[in-house]
């Protein structure tokens, strides 16, 4: 059965295993069968991604240097765990109303 993915997921997907394989190192391979069941693509075919919309450089930003990037990068992670605490707590929240039984 033929899938057609989205050019947004495609890109996600691409970012997604370079940023992997740059955090961990390892063969890109590894990050490729790491990445692909989290987003539903078959690795051959994250492979093919990779391989035909893969950077050809690295992604700094024009004049920011690697400091600047490792700052922003780590506000953002930051700000990103903050907001996962925040649906956590959200989703116990409301796990537990949903158990509750209804008196009526």
């Amino acid at each position: 059965m033929l899938k057609k993915f989205s050019p947004e997921l495609r890109e996600r997907a691409v970012r997604m295993v370079y940023d992997r394989h740059s955090l961990e190192g390892g063969p890109s391979s590894e990050s490729i069968r790491a990445v692909a069941p989290q987003l539903g693509v078959g690795t051959e075919t994250l492979r093919i991604w990779c391989n035909r919309y893969g950077p050809t450089e690295p992604t700094v930003a024009h004049g920011e240097s690697l400091e600047e990037e490792n700052r922003r990068l780590r506000r953002e992670l930051a700000e990103s765990r903050r907001a996962n605490e925040i649906l956590k707590a959200a989703s116990v929240f409301f796990a537990k109303e949903l158990d509750q039984p209804t008196t009526k």
